[in-house]
């Protein structure tokens, strides 16, 4: 995949499992890649930067680990 390619959320839903919610609670936490805005009302990631952010997370048996805030309440 193009390194220069950009994501929309979606995409990036998609590409790191993660919910719109958990995507922006974490980058208010700090540990998310952020956007860059290419319109009025739409932004984009690189799927780069994406890419580098998955491949330095902790990995456990189930998938990637979160935030350590996170926190699963079934």
């Amino acid at each position: 995949m193009d390194q220069d390619r950009y994501l929309r959320r979606k995409e990036v839903e998609a590409l790191t499992g993660l919910s719109t919610a958990s995507i922006y609670r974490l980058m208010a936490e700090g540990l998310f890649v952020r956007p860059f805005r290419v319109g009025k009302n739409a932004v984009r990631w690189r799927y780069s930067e994406v890419s580098e952010w998955l491949s330095s997370r902790p990995r456990t048996k189930g998938g990637w680990l979160l935030s350590p805030s996170f926190s699963f309440n079934p």
